[in-house]
């Protein structure tokens, strides 16, 4: 029996809410991670690729000659050579965007410029890079199309195959929305916002270590793509081989944030080329400057003709507007944007009447991929736009305005106009909260002070006044997709629902272990569901072992395994519950045996010889140890009555979905909502326009919290996220289509230089929906990205200015200062009053 390090005594109080240190810590700050680049195997050779320097154009031809007599070199691939290995990748959308062709690397034409051309495996790393050089690539370009709303003429089709630029288009309306509108006392016209384009930056970029096994036909991946079920499910048809012989494995993840759902086009061309190389593992890994310009973006959606209908008190009754997005140059995740943006349709307001006209086109951009909020955020940034204009407009102070429009708590759960159904919530209380940490009243007299001061310098009395501004975000992160709403975008999709799986078991020394189909990136998933497992078995969480990280050949899988979308602390949590749950069924079951004494007077806990049954009010105890050995290995003794017991349990966990109507684009899309609200005081600096953070606050509401500290953890990555968005990360091109931020000196990522100060606080709404009341947490990047908005806008509305992108400089301020005293007020934005 191998020695065991001495067990901590349990406790009755639950592990479960408690701030414990992650589990993952030692091993990650020593550098004991295991992530793709440090894995060498045997025979390992890498992988460079050749990209098109243009946005758009034809590759005419190909010359790898040069590149296939550099020492070193094994073997090259080309896109032509690479469309007849390959069948395109299967498409989520229907026709006409269904009929795109997606390859892995460009075939006949190049749509984005990094698109892979060529690939060269060598030896040596510096090998391949160096014969990548030596590719010849003869272009033709042809014209760009940068704009989505310029790609929807059809004047340049990016895809012959297609016919049109537009991916999909459907409209989404509920309620009387004409008839709310003749009886509004103000309707807003807002003709144009736009979210603009930015990626997640992870601190480790996409890389990947493929083999194909000649001897078998199986390919092998070690990667760090987030999303591994749905990458199998792509690349099982476009390779021509069945899923059983794909096996995917992840370890540890340096930062996903969704992006690296969408790497499977470079998980292809791994394969091919060690098929090509004989069956040798082929390393691939993104330099930082790869990775900015042709891993994948998120959505840029851009909101036209938006009108608001308000009651005379400032209530919304009805919102029309017509939403284009750009997903770049291929679909490829897309267009499930189309529709997922619709789970937070009303955002955190109680308007019931709505009519949104959404498209989707392609462009000459990188393509999208799922970013921190996947497409909700672009749709909480757009209604918190909405309300903040609102506000401005009909002259209410943001936080009453606010407040006139909440979804009300005693109204949870709440079913939204298009079927959603939201679990809990207290977004007034929110507010108040977070009014408080940020001195609200304090910043509000100071606001007033300087804007005597403005007012007086027009007179010519007195120095000018600070530009100061108050703003506020809420938004709403919703947890465990149901995939069902794919159905509303193609009514063909196979996918509905939601699940996950886990197996919990005594190894046969009685160690307990438990496996998780998750892919986590710095979540502590290891540490929350060792806090689960202990309160179901009574035992210290350091007695927990968790096996996360994916990994096909382990079969705790289903094919909605993955981490995304917010749901681990319910779905993931919920199959770690289910599975332990069983396997304690289980150990009592065994135990009553052993013990010759009734399930109802037993007990589990931790003994001088480990976690352990014992009778109540006696000695007797049977431990971990003892019942894993007669399950194990000493299963003669047992009788035909606990024949099935194994002690190595798998339970997998299915939300209680519908599929929608979808028809009438209804029904529950999501399962929990969790939510955070952020404060923002900013100064305008009047000689720089440099925008600066003077306060910030922020309140989250994720349910049960599983672990506070964990949940503080994404609070402050979802606050830096959005704060650098909004005044430091965007995805700019040239109107020929190069990317203008490939590298950290142009797109300059927040750090913690740039952080403010966070004041943070937590309130506690448990959902109905989740077996332990936790919603999931993560996904809060609209808050801030609305936040700094606001309180640009509050700083500039009285000099004429509208904040309409949600990406601001000191150089977009200055210009928009400089329009207004040349041209007067922003007519972006009008007010009709009716006087109803």
């Amino acid at each position: 029996m191998p020695k065991r390090s001495k067990p901590k005594p349990a406790t009755a109080r639950p592990w479960v809410g408690r701030p414990l240190t992650r589990k993952e810590e030692p091993r990650l700050v020593r550098g004991q991670g295991k992530f793709i680049d440090d894995f060498k195997l045997p025979g390992m050779v890498y992988m460079k690729l050749v990209r098109s320097p243009y946005g758009h154009a034809r590759v005419a031809k190909v010359n790898v000659d040069a590149a296939e007599a550099h020492p070193g070199v094994l073997c090259t691939l080309t896109g032509a050579e690479v469309a007849k290995l390959v069948q395109p990748f299967i498409e989520i959308g229907p026709e006409p965007g269904g009929k795109i062709v997606d390859y892995p690397m460009a075939a006949d034409v190049a749509r984005y410029q990094g698109e892979p051309v060529a690939a060269v495996v060598a030896e040596t790393r510096h090998a391949a890079e160096d014969a990548a050089e030596l590719v010849e690539v003869d272009y033709d370009p042809l014209p760009p199309v940068m704009d989505a709303e310029e790609a929807l003429r059809d004047r340049t089709v990016l895809h012959a195959a297609s016919g049109t630029n537009k991916v999909w288009e459907g409209i989404f309306e509920y309620g009387n929305v004409e008839k709310a509108f003749r009886q509004a006392a103000h309707v807003v016209h807002i003709d144009r916002l736009h979210c603009h384009r930015f990626s997640s930056t992870p601190l480790e970029n996409n890389a990947i270590i493929s083999q194909w096994d000649l001897s078998d036909q199986r390919i092998r991946y070690w990667c760090n793509n987030s999303f591994p079920t749905f990458a199998i499910q792509f690349l099982s048809p476009a390779l021509g081989v069945r899923i059983d012989q794909i096996r995917v494995e992840t370890h540890d993840i340096g930062g996903s944030f969704g992006i690296k759902i969408t790497n499977y086009p470079y998980m292809a061309i791994g394969a091919l080329a060690s098929r090509k190389c004989g069956g040798r593992p082929v390393k691939w890994a993104e330099t930082r400057s790869e990775h900015l310009t042709a891993s994948a973006h998120g959505n840029e959606r851009t909101f036209r003709d938006t009108r608001v209908a308000l009651d005379k008190n400032g209530v919304i009754t009805a919102l029309a507007s017509r939403h284009i997005d750009d997903c770049g140059a291929y679909p490829r995740y897309e267009p499930l944007g189309c529709v997922i943006w619709s789970q937070v349709f009303p955002g955190c307001y109680r308007f019931r009447n709505a009519r949104i006209a959404f498209t989707q086109a392609v462009t000459n951009k990188c393509p999208v991929g799922p970013n921190r909020g996947y497409s909700r955020m672009q749709h909480l940034w757009f209604l918190e736009r909405v309300i903040d204009l609102c506000a401005h407009q009909v002259g209410i102070p943001a936080d009453e305005m606010r407040l006139r429009n909440y979804i009300r708590p005693e109204q949870f759960p709440y079913t939204t106009p298009n079927g959603c159904i939201y679990d809990s919530g207290n977004y007034p209380k929110m507010l108040e909260m977070a009014k408080e940490l940020v001195e609200w009243d304090h910043w509000k007299q100071v606001q007033a002070e300087e804007r005597t001061k403005r007012n007086h310098v027009e007179a010519g009395d007195s120095p000018a006044g600070r530009l100061i501004g108050i703003g506020i975000g809420t938004t709403l992160d919703s947890g465990t997709n149901n995939f069902g709403q794919s159905q509303i975008i193609n009514p063909n999709a196979p996918y509905s629902g939601q699940s996950q799986a886990a197996s919990a078991k005594l190894d046969i020394y009685g160690e307990i272990v438990v496996a998780v189909g998750s892919v986590p990136q710095g979540q502590g998933h290891e540490t929350t569901a060792a806090q689960v497992v202990a309160d179901v078995l009574g035992v210290h969480p350091d007695l927990v072992s968790v096996r996360v990280g994916f990994d096909t050949e382990r079969n705790v899988h289903t094919g909605h395994s993955g981490t995304y979308a917010s749901q681990f602390a319910v779905s993931g949590l919920s199959a770690v519950h289910g599975a332990v749950q069983k396997l304690k069924d289980e150990i009592l079951r065994l135990a009553a045996f052993v013990l010759k004494a009734p399930r109802s007077r037993l007990e589990m806990g931790v003994g001088k010889q480990g976690p352990e049954v014992r009778v109540k009010g006696t000695d007797r105890s049977v431990n971990y140890w003892r019942l894993a050995n007669i399950a194990n290995v000493n299963s003669a003794i047992l009788p035909k009555s606990l024949l099935d017991v194994t002690l190595n349990c798998r339970y997998t966990w299915r939300a209680p979905f519908k599929v929608p109507d979808i028809k009438r684009k209804y029904g529950n899309l999501t399962l929990t909502y969790a939510s955070q609200l952020h404060i923002a005081v900013m100064e305008i600096e009047r000689d720089t326009c440099r925008p600066r953070i003077l306060a910030y606050a922020a309140v989250d509401d994720c349910g049960r919290a599983i672990n506070p500290t964990i949940v503080q953890g994404q609070v402050h990555g979802a606050a830096a996220h959005g704060i650098g968005a909004a005044l430091m990360e965007t995805c700019a091109y040239s109107p020929d289509g190069n990317l203008l931020t490939s590298t950290f000196s142009s797109y300059t990522p927040i750090t913690s230089l740039n952080m403010p100060t966070l004041r943070c606080g937590h309130l506690e709404t448990p959902s109905p929906h989740s077996y332990n009341g936790a919603k999931g947490m993560g996904e809060g990047g609209a808050a801030p990205l609305h936040t700094i908005s606001a309180a640009l806008q509050d700083a500039l509305y009285a000099s004429g200015v509208i904040i309409s992108d949600s990406h601001n400089t000191p150089d977009s301020i200055f210009a928009a200062l400089a329009r207004a005293r040349a041209e007067g007020r922003d007519a972006n934005v009008r007010t009709e009053r009716r006087g109803k």
